[in-house]
């Protein structure tokens, strides 16, 4: 890629969305007020936006290695408190992929360095689990499996933070587990009810009352 190429696409993006929208951009600098906040993976092949068909100002976008939501991890949980408390979205997505490389990175006995601890939060996933994962002997089936429930368990841990539960007690916010198949270019809803998972896991994670 000719990297100077981007602004020679910016420039026809512009022209564009002003040929259709005389008024695009400046409709579009009086502010965000999106429905949406979709963690997703920093894959290059993922591009949150257009799998979901929204335009700009439609969807908050937090994208990082294997779409993880360590409750460690200052920018996932300064994204969800912005999204949750100032934007006041009411859905909250978890989009994994079917052949991610960080989950498939984690199911390897290889030390990765710097990578070491943030694939242990999959690796975490992986023994929460691996009693079901251990009995599936195709390997490829072993892997997508893996990144449905690694979606799974980042949802678990949006509704463990205290902004998604003061949220959900406001508006009942809902959160959304779902698996990008890049094979087919399908978006599969995991249809996990959070809900009936949030009265399941606040006898230990209950912050608000």
């Amino acid at each position: 890629m000719d990297i100077n190429k981007i602004f020679d696409n910016n420039k026809e993006w512009v022209k564009n969305k002003l040929e259709l929208n005389n008024d695009y951009f400046k409709d579009l600098s009086k502010g965000q007020s999106p429905e949406i906040l979709y963690i997703g993976c920093a894959d290059s092949r993922v591009t949150a936006e257009e799998l979901m068909g929204v335009g700009p100002g439609e969807a908050f976008i937090h994208r990082n290695i294997a779409n993880m939501v360590p409750n460690t991890d200052l920018s996932a949980m300064s994204v969800i408190d912005y999204a949750l408390t100032h934007l006041k979205v009411n859905h909250v997505v978890v989009c994994g992929h079917y052949y991610c490389g960080g989950v498939k990175a984690a199911m390897q006995s290889e030390d990765l360095g710097i990578l070491n601890p943030w694939l242990r939060n999959i690796r975490d996933v992986y023994r929460i689990h691996r009693k079901e994962l251990n009995a599936i002997e195709n390997e490829d089936e072993k892997y997508n499996r893996l990144v449905e429930l690694n979606v799974q368990e980042q949802c678990v841990n949006v509704i463990k933070t205290s902004q998604y539960q003061k949220a959900f007690a406001d508006r009942n916010v809902t959160v959304h587990g779902w698996v990008f198949d890049i094979h087919s270019g399908k978006l599969i809803d995991l249809k996990i009810d959070f809900e009936d998972k949030l009265h399941d896991i606040q006898e230990i994670y209950r912050i608000i009352s």
